[in-house]
């Protein structure tokens, strides 16, 4: 839609992502609360009639994909698209966007729990039709979170921002993309997807609208503590060496503990106050070793994402769609 058919009134055909993973439980309710909202934007002239939901399954091992042709159906405003194999969310949801980019004017991303106020949508299509391309959907507070996953969030966002990458705070991927953002968006051919720091590289005009976190309407989180700090390690990794050169600044400092030690150890030694090279053998062996295997495992992450990226192998294979 270009910014003439938007100042004229021109409703803006809609297309809804949703990358699911062992979703059969929510997806009938994720699909009637949103086949609402549009039902509603449609009402008020803000999308057209012929938006739609396009789920996409990541290989789920439940009825997933049964539920989806299902829904479709029962619901025409329902298409589907299964990959051949599970890839993770970030590639799911890419197959969504790149399968999308040509049949819509705007396209948005949510999970299927709906944890992310749906609600949410129709500010971002105002904000869309008022000019911006890119619209994040930024979470008004994480009071509803426990201690531990509100403290262990702001730190991964704010180690993720020392490290260099350009992150919208306390946005995951619930966002709107205009059809021109999604086209520049399929120019970035990385193996390594970290959508959330891919994006605000993509630049056009942007905006912002918050919301309130809800309740998962059913099924199991697909994001524990560990798939979390992998995917923070991943879009760290991806966007930033700043780690490596970390590694140089922790080696001058050592550099300087070590002419510290020495020093004490010479002391040591002369004053007979321990047993002849004790102290510097258990400085060197615990220290030196530990800080060698950390610098090993950083440069190691960087070489296997090297070795995932010559190989240019096809990111998603796409087993069937539903239109």
């Amino acid at each position: 839609m270009s910014s003439t058919d938007i100042t004229s009134g021109k409703s803006t055909r809609l297309a809804i992502v949703i990358p699911c993973y062992n979703e059969e439980e929510a997806l009938p309710l994720t699909v009637a609360r949103l086949t609402d909202i549009i039902g509603s934007m449609v009402g008020d002239g803000l999308v057209a009639s012929d938006s739609y939901i396009m789920c996409c399954d990541d290989g789920s091992r439940d009825a997933t994909w049964r539920t989806i042709r299902n829904l479709h159906a029962s619901n025409p405003m329902v298409r589907g698209l299964s990959l051949a194999h599970n890839r993770v969310h970030q590639y799911a949801l890419l197959a969504g966007l790149m399968t999308v980019r040509n049949e819509c004017d705007a396209a948005i991303s949510i999970d299927a729990d709906l944890q992310d106020d749906p609600r949410a949508m129709i500010e971002m299509v105002k904000r869309f039709r008022e000019g911006a391309e890119i619209v994040y959907g930024v979470r008004r507070s994480r009071q509803s979170d426990t201690w531990f996953k509100r403290t262990t969030a702001r730190g991964f966002y704010r180690f993720q921002h020392s490290m260099g990458l350009d992150t919208v705070y306390d946005h995951a991927d619930y966002r709107l993309m205009s059809a021109r953002a999604l086209e520049l968006l399929s120019s970035y051919g990385e193996s390594n997807l970290f959508l959330r720091g891919i994006v605000p590289q993509i630049g056009l005009t942007t905006a912002v609208v918050e919301y309130d976190r809800n309740e998962r309407v059913a099924g199991e989180s697909k994001y524990p503590l560990k798939k979390m700090l992998s995917f923070s390690v991943d879009g760290i990794t991806s966007f930033s060496s700043r780690p490596i050169r970390m590694i140089f600044y922790v080696g001058l400092g050592l550099l300087i503990a070590d002419i510290a030690t020495a020093i004490y150890v010479l002391l040591s030694w002369i004053h007979h106050d321990v047993e002849p090279g004790w102290t510097s053998l258990m400085l060197s062996v615990w220290f030196l070793g530990s800080l060698i295997l950390m610098a090993l495992g950083i440069v190691g992450e960087y070489i296997g994402k090297i070795f995932i990226e010559v190989k240019h192998r096809p990111r998603y294979a796409i087993k069937e769609i539903i239109k």
